[in-house]
């Protein structure tokens, strides 16, 4: 078992904008510009005089580095902030004809999933030579890696001693009666985070015992968060005793939001990884702005703005520079399982489709509103 770890630290989540207004922070330094003014690329991008981006990373995060986008090109920014499966969602709806150019932050799988369908727009990006390796880009250019995510558990670690209950060390304890309504996990329609649960676990224990072990589990699942990061932010207050998701939200809640009382846990036997990605989506108005900004996100510019917005992955381009906060928790990018990407690309959807029908789907937790 790799133990918990804890850092306190006091501090205020800076309150997200509306929509990028030019002002925001320079990440890298801020010294130059992720590809040069005077390219052919930025002249075309400044032709296009636009860009809309579907962010599906933190909203701080995400505000930032569309401010620097603007302020490096003078190119207008507008921005919304969904969930990963709200975002595939959409743009299966608008089905070619997209309102959004480019998609930011999130888990690969429903990136996968767009990709599959042909909603993605394929681009060979400069930058995308920084990457530490190919596992972080799609072989053919429909996405591309901007930070890793190491899944687990986060734990109210106050709750946990008023009850009596020890916390869980590994993915199996969690189907523990003595843990029934005290987990939370998002919601399996919506969020990047489940989807990867799922092919986690059935990569894990097998696709029959995978989709066994999640029937179990929802015995003990109080809340389905239409979010990811939903159950970390409800960990500290206590309302969450027990959080399935991605280690980092946990840190920027103990960080960012002074809760010493949270606990991290990775699972003993093993867990799975985030690759957060950018895409640029098929029939993009603003397709040359759109082509910049996947050149921008893969630049130390855009992704060392995480650690500064409450968003502490681990970065997987070269030339940035990590974040401390996760290297002080003791979080190790590398002691992961091998995820199969390929085998979570042909049948994440199925894999849902198969788990909601054995949940019996019905369920008001598993609404998507």
């Amino acid at each position: 078992m790799k133990n918990l770890f804890k850092l306190v630290l006091a501090g205020t989540m800076a309150l997200s904008l509306a929509a990028c207004s030019g002002g925001g922070n320079s990440g890298g330094g801020g010294s130059a510009a992720p590809a040069d003014s005077d390219s052919e690329l930025v002249k075309a991008a400044k032709a296009d005089g636009e860009l809309v981006v579907y962010g599906s990373c933190e909203e701080e995060y995400l505000a930032a580095a569309c401010e620097n986008f603007e302020k490096l090109y003078g190119i207008k920014v507008q921005y919304q902030r969904l969930s990963t499966g709200e975002v595939q969602s959409k743009i299966e709806e608008e089905n070619g004809n997209p309102s959004g150019d480019v998609w930011f932050g999130g888990t690969t799988d429903p990136y996968n999933i767009a990709a599959k369908k042909g909603l993605l727009e394929a681009y060979e990006a400069e930058n995308a030579s920084h990457l530490l390796g190919s596992a972080y880009r799609d072989a053919d250019g429909y996405w591309y890696g901007i930070y890793k995510g190491i899944l687990g558990f986060m734990v109210n670690k106050d709750e946990l001693k008023r009850m009596g209950i020890d916390e869980p060390a590994d993915w199996k304890d969690l189907l523990d009666p003595k843990y029934k309504g005290l987990v939370w996990l998002s919601n399996y329609n919506t969020a990047g985070t489940a989807k990867l649960v799922i092919n986690t676990m059935i990569q894990k224990y097998g696709h029959d015992e995978g989709i066994q072990y999640l029937v179990d589990l929802d015995k003990n699942v109080q809340v389905y968060t239409k979010s990811g990061s939903g159950p970390s932010k409800n960990v500290g207050t206590g309302e969450c005793v027990v959080g399935i998701g991605f280690l980092h939200d946990g840190i920027a809640q103990i960080v960012d939001n002074g809760y010493g009382n949270i606990g991290l846990v990775i699972p003993s036997t093993g867990t799975s990884f985030e690759v957060g990605a950018t895409a640029i989506f098929k029939g993009a108005k603003h397709p040359n702005a759109a082509k910049l900004w996947i050149e921008y996100a893969l630049s130390p510019e855009c992704v060392e703005l995480a650690a500064k917005n409450g968003s502490y992955q681990f970065l997987v381009i070269d030339n940035a520079k990590q974040p401390e906060q996760a290297e002080e928790f003791g979080l190790d990018p590398n002691n992961v399982m091998d995820y199969d990407f390929e085998d979570a690309k042909q049948n994440t959807e199925t894999y849902i489709t198969e788990v909601m029908n054995a949940l019996g789907g019905g369920d008001d937790r598993f609404k998507t509103e």
